[in-house]
């Protein structure tokens, strides 16, 4: 269970970042604790998608993935990331994730940020 939180706190956060640092994903709400509660919702569908739809895709790219030297990865979390903002519309969660580009970037500096502190923040292994 405490593995499952660092997780989903780690994901908040780095959701965070992307949104923060790009301006076409965007996060709104009517007060601090509605987008706080809103993007730990995001966290949780984002976490969900990577557990559940993620390892699929990169089985069925697994060529794409040797050729193109592991760069498909880029694209994966990408439309991982458009997956959770278009599940957060439907679940009429104000995240969205506005073109393939942003998602690209936003893919990237989630990859980045989460790992980051995932190395910081304690595991139960």
């Amino acid at each position: 269970m405490r593995n499952f939180l660092v997780k989903t706190i780690a994901n908040a956060a780095a959701l965070a970042v992307a949104i923060w640092l790009l301006s076409d994903i965007t996060l709104t709400g009517s007060s601090t604790g509605n987008k706080v509660w809103t993007l730990i919702l995001v966290a949780l569908i984002f976490g969900v998608v990577n557990v559940i739809v993620k390892p699929v895709v990169k089985l069925l790219s697994f060529p794409l993935f040797i050729l193109t030297l592991g760069l498909i990865t880029l694209v994966i979390n990408a439309l991982m990331l458009l997956l959770t903002s278009w599940l957060a519309g439907k679940l009429d969660l104000a995240f969205h994730v506005e073109g393939f580009w942003t998602a690209v970037l936003g893919g990237f500096i989630v990859s980045i940020v989460s790992w980051a502190l995932h190395v910081i923040l304690p595991d139960e292994d």
